[in-house]
């Protein structure tokens, strides 16, 4: 009887592990564009109640050296779990975490990435106009797509006298193009450039 107890008792203690019923929720942030941590990015945890659009704020932390974060709240029942950080001139992590993925047994761990942010100024000059006519079109084949701050992937139009600049955002180190055509010429091609990290690079067309 008494190595019954004893076993009830070890049972008790061993569900009260996680049975106190809180989510751990840790991992890493990395900044892909230099292969490092993302330092001195902050990070904030959101829940969203079944049926709403509502982000309740859990927890905000500053990332340390390691780019580790770890976050431990209630377990209770939610739509889903948002994670968000962010860091000047880089773009923001918003990730959802679904409270069917979460489990009380053991951490839940998930590392997420970003990158530096850069610009291209698409510079567009018809040096030489014949009419104002002129059709100029130019399609991306390359950059960073889907984001609020990204230029369309559809094929844009220029026509007649042209001197603009068009200023677009992409990962920071990486190529960014175009396919460009003259209507009625045989002025076609691809234009790249290399896009620094942080900072403004030039893409001329002049035609």
């Amino acid at each position: 009887m008494r190595l019954f107890f004893i076993l009830i008792i070890g049972l008790s203690f061993m569900g009260c592990k996680k049975g106190k019923g809180e989510f751990t929720l840790k991992g890493n942030i990395s900044d892909n564009t230099f292969n490092t941590s993302h330092a001195g990015a902050v990070v904030k945890l959101y829940q969203v109640p079944v049926g709403t659009t509502d982000l309740q704020l859990i927890g905000t932390q500053t990332l340390g050296s390691d780019g580790n974060y770890s976050f431990t709240f209630p377990r209770e029942k939610m739509e889903r779990y948002v994670l968000k950080a962010s860091k000047d001139l880089y773009f923001d992590v918003n990730e959802n975490i679904y409270f069917s993925t979460m489990t009380l047994e053991e951490d839940n761990v998930r590392n997420f990435g970003t990158t530096a942010k850069s610009w291209v100024n698409l510079r567009f000059i018809n040096v030489s106009p014949s009419s104002a006519s002129d059709f100029l079109a130019y399609t991306k084949q390359s950059g960073k797509a889907d984001c609020e701050e990204c230029c369309s992937k559809d094929q844009q139009n220029l026509y007649g006298i042209v001197d603009t600049s068009i200023i677009c955002v992409n990962d920071g180190n990486t190529m960014y193009s175009y396919f460009y055509y003259l209507s009625g010429t045989s002025n076609n091609g691809i234009k790249s450039v290399i896009t620094t990290a942080f900072d403004t690079t030039e893409l001329l067309l002049q035609y």
